[in-house]
Order: structure tokens, then C-alpha cells, then sequence
């Protein structure tokens, strides 16, 4: 792990400054300097981090915790979220994020991670990694009173990992945890095309951020887009209210920067339940109980993007998040920070999990594609949704300072948005590939499909079969499981070409 500014992949031009382009709704004309405000990262509220033991208590930690005791009756390895959302069989499939960037954006400095790093991979079977670490505006010092940003960074570090374990890890640190200082380092990481997809673990509510501000941060998320970098932050954990500059929780409606800018893809939280034995999938819904609530509502600051257009009738505001990833503390993820090994949950945890998944999705489709806030949408309007999400549909967002709450509903809310990821399927949904196959082989004489009689066959693969993967011809004649192909543009087959489409 190298320390200091370091130029990784410096890009091949730098883009003018985009003008702010979406509607603001703030009136008024904001001074050219920026007043700085302190950003808070999730794992920073109370109660956010519960100890388990010293780091050779890791994977036991997992069983104790597995049981059903207050405050956290169950907490997950990377092996359990990766079988729930289906990403284990991409990662058999061999896309794991190889040739793909993850860049994680955090404050201060942790001095143990390369070792909490290590302990991790060594418990999970996962393969070492070596983040590169850059410090664009000089080294920040530990400060013991901000290690909640230590926490951060292990938890958004080690889960990038361990869901896209293939990846390349860029860590950049700010200076200290002010706003200003935070987008400075989002800026180094834009503007020096460090990554393909950038996660944000922190936020403020919009009301907090100077517009001077917001003006400059979205002009760096729209050069991030037109570079294909992806941005991805937590929606919070408050549910439809939030933090007031004063760091007393409001009890009127408030979403949270970054997360509420259109260009960035907003996380929202759920309560996930699967099966303890297998890890399978059995059921989700809206976060919101004693840890906590997932943050969703409508932006103050920007209008209706034209990607929400289909499905919010008012255009007045943005909706957020556009999808969800467990964050309940009942299911917390297990990271180890200062050798310890701690229990972290909220949409801290859902971020970069979806920063990795964008990084297989980079992978599997061999280079950068547009906007995922775009693809997202545009999958929702397709027969395809229902096969790549988990949808939401009970529960709310509800805090228990606010009446304010919004429901888990079928489709698009704004509890858990469109919902949380199936990932072979979503990964061939995002990159367009076909999602059965059919192989149509020999000549067009009517025949029972055999691979041996060569006659048109359907050859119909599971959902979201991988370039790469196999499917079986079906026909009448076939031993069970045998004569596979590999997944191709063209076969040859006995009696002729096989072609294979939609």
C-alpha cells in the first residue's frame, strides 16, 4: 500500500468544467467561495459499530452474532451476500471485477489497514489486495477523534473487495471530513480519471452544503459521466429526514448530499432475510426498525431528472434512492478495523457493495458504458426488471422523530427505489446481452433438436447466462447434461452452422 499523491492512470485530457446543467431550485445568486460544513460518515452515528472481538475472532464473531440477541441478532460474510444477490456465480464465471477500478473517496487516514485488510482476506478466502492510496491535498494524520472515518474506510474498503474481489482498489483521503475538502478529493479523482466507478459513504443534508458548493459538485459528477465514471453514495440512515447542520436530527423532510445529485446513484437500505443454513434468498423489505431507517424522499435542490420522468408524474423534485442493498443492523456486514473485528451496518455498508457490482458490470461488458443511473431506469421499463431485482414492496422508511415516511411499494419508491440486485441477471441486463439464447442449427427439416440429427433446435439458457457460460441443446433425443456448448457467436455443428440470438 504506497502513500501519497499518486497519479494512477492520469487521463488522457482533462474535460472543461461543465456548467451546472440540471434546475436548482435554490433562488438566488451564490458567493464564488465556499463555506465549508462537516460531512458525517454513516458508520459515524451512534450505535452504527458494534464490537465482536480482536481480529482472530473474525469468522467466529460471524457465528456468535448469527444468533438471535439484542442489539444485532444477525450479521453476514462476504460468502452470505454474495449468494443472496446472486454474485457468487459471477464470480465462479470469472467476472470479478478484473481490469476495473473501484475508487473509494473517504477522510483522515487509517494506519492499520493494509493489516486489517489482510486479516480480512485471510478469513474470508478472499485474494490480497494492495489499494493505492492517494492524498491529493497532503497526507491527513490519524486523528483518534474521527475514527469512525478509520471505520469507514476498512468497511467501504474491505466490501469493495469482497464483492468484486478482482478489482483495483484507489483510495482517496481528504484532508479532514469538511465538505470542501471531501469534494476536493472527489475532483482529483475525476479529473485524473483514477477509477471507473467512484463510492461515496457519506452525506450531509443538502440544506447544510453552501450552493456555491453543490454548483461545483455537480459540475465534477457531470465530467464524471462524460468520462463513463460511475458515482455511487448512501441515501443515509434516518429514513426521510436528516441531520441539521447543528448535528440535531430535523424533523421535517431532508435528503442528503451527495446522494440526492442526479449524476450519482442513490442507495437506499433494507431489512434482508435469508436462509442461515444456505445463505439463500427468502425476503426483503423497506429498512426501517430500532437501527435504524433507510434514507429516501425527494431533493430539495434538483428537479426531476428526465431518467425519472416515466415513473414520478411530478417534475418538480428528484427522487431518491434509486436502488437499495441490505443496511438493517439486523444483518450487519463484519469488517475488521485496528484489528478488531466490528459489526457495521447502513447504506454505508449497500455503497460500495453497488460500486462493485458496477465494476463486474465494466468488466463483463469489457468497457465503460453510460451513466448507471441511465441503465437502471431503462432496464425498469424492460421485461427484464422483474428478473434483475428483488422487488421491495413492504415496508417503509419511517423515523421516529418524523411522521414523515415513505412505502415500499411495487416498482419504483422512494423507500428502496427500484430495489436490490439478482447479479447474473442484472449483469447481463446492464450490458444488453441477450437474455435467453437460442441456436438454430443445421438446415430447416423438422427433427427432434439431437445434437447428431442437426435439425432446428431451441436451446433456452437460465436467466442471464454469461458470454462464456454454457447451455444445453434440449431436444428429445439428449442424454440429460450432455452435448454443451459453449456460448458463442458461431458453432459448428454436425450438418452445418449454428448461429446463435436473441
Amino acid at each position: 500500500m504506497s502513500v501519497g499523491v499518486i497519479p494512477i492512470r492520469m487521463a488522457l485530457a482533462r474535460l472543461s468544467a461543465a456548467a451546472l446543467t440540471l434546475p436548482i431550485l435554490l433562488g438566488g445568486s451564490a458567493a464564488p467561495a465556499v463555506v465549508a460544513h462537516v460531512m458525517t460518515p454513516a458508520v459515524g452515528s451512534p450505535g452504527q459499530s458494534l464490537p465482536l472481538g480482536d481480529e482472530q475472532d473474525l469468522v467466529a464473531g460471524q457465528l456468535s452474532c448469527a444468533a438471535p440477541l439484542p442489539p444485532i441478532p444477525i450479521c453476514f460474510g462476504p460468502a452470505q451476500l454474495r449468494a443472496a444477490y446472486d454474485i457468487q456465480p459471477l464470480i465462479d464465471a470469472g467476472i470479478d471485477g478484473t481490469g476495473a477500478t473501484i475508487v473509494i473517496i473517504d477522510a483522515f487516514s487509517s494506519p492499520t489497514l493494509a493489516g486489517d485488510l489482510a486479516t480480512f482476506d485471510t478469513a474470508w478466502g478472499l485474494p490480497a489486495a494492495s489499494p493505492d492510496v492517494v492524498t491529493p491535498d497532503g497526507i491527513p494524520p490519524f486523528d483518534p477523534s474521527q475514527a469512525m472515518w478509520a471505520t469507514e474506510i476498512s468497511l467501504d474498503v474491505e466490501w469493495a473487495h469482497a464483492i468484486a474481489p478482482g478489482a483495483n482498489l484507489t483510495l482517496v483521503l481528504a484532508k479532514s471530513s469538511d465538505d470542501a475538502d471531501l469534494l476536493s478529493a472527489t475532483r482529483y479523482a475525476v479529473d485524473h480519471n483514477l477509477g471507473d466507478v467512484i463510492t461515496q459513504s457519506f452525506g450531509e443534508a443538502e440544506a447544510c452544503a453552501d450552493p456555491e458548493l453543490l454548483r461545483q459538485e455537480h459540475a465534477v459528477f457531470e465530467r464524471a459521466a462524460s468520462k463513463g465514471i460511475t458515482l455511487v453514495a448512501g441515501s443515509g440512515d434516518k429514513g426521510a429526514v436528516n441531520f441539521l447542520c447543528d448535528g440535531s436530527l430535523t424533523n421535517v423532510p431532508a435528503a442528503a448530499t451527495p446522494a440526492s445529485d442526479p449524476d450519482v446513484t442513490a442507495v437506499g437500505g433494507t431489512r434482508l432475510t435469508l436462509d442461515r443454513s444456505t445463505a439463500a434468498y427468502v425476503s426483503e423489505t423497506g429498512w426501517h426498525d430500532a437501527s435504524g431507517a433507510g434514507g429516501g424522499g425527494f431533493s430539495s435542490v434538483y428537479r426531476r431528472p428526465g431518467y425519472q420522468a416515466p415513473f414520478i408524474s411530478d417534475d418538480a423534485a428528484r427522487g431518491l434512492p434509486d436502488v437499495a442493498y441490505a443496511g438493517s443492523g439486523f444483518g450487519s456486514v463484519l469488517i475488521v478495523v485496528h484489528g478488531h473485528t466490528r459489526a457495521i451496518f447502513g447504506t454505508s455498508a449497500g455503497a460500495p457493495q453497488w460500486a462493485a457490482i458496477d465494476a463486474l458490470s465494466r468488466q463483463f461488458a469489457g468497457h465503460r458504458q453510460s451513466q448507471l443511473n441511465i441503465r437502471l431506469y431503462h432496464l425498469a421499463k424492460s421485461d427484464a426488471y422483474g428478473d434483475a431485482f428483488h422487488d421491495i414492496t413492504t415496508g417503509n422508511n419511517t423515523n421516529s422523530t418524523s411522521p414523515t415516511k415513505f412505502f415500499a411499494v411495487p416498482g419504483y419508491d422512494l423507500c428502496t427505489g427500484w430495489g436490490t440486485p439478482k447479479g447474473s441477471p442484472l449483469i447481463n441486463a446492464l450490458v444488453g446481452t441477450p437474455w435467453f439464447v437460442w441456436a438454430q442449427i443445421g438446415n430447416a427439416s423438422p427433427g427432434n433438436g439431437s445434437y447428431a440429427s442437426p435439425y432446428n433446435t431451441l436451446a433456452r439458457a437460465t436467466n442471464g447466462v454469461l458470454a462464456g457460460g454454457t447451455i444445453a441443446i434440449e431436444g428429445t433425443a439428449l442424454v440429460p447434461g450432455s452435448n454443451r456448448f459453449t456460448k458463442a457467436m458461431t458453432l459448428r455443428a454436425a450438418g452445418g452452422t449454428a448461429t446463435i440470438g436473441r
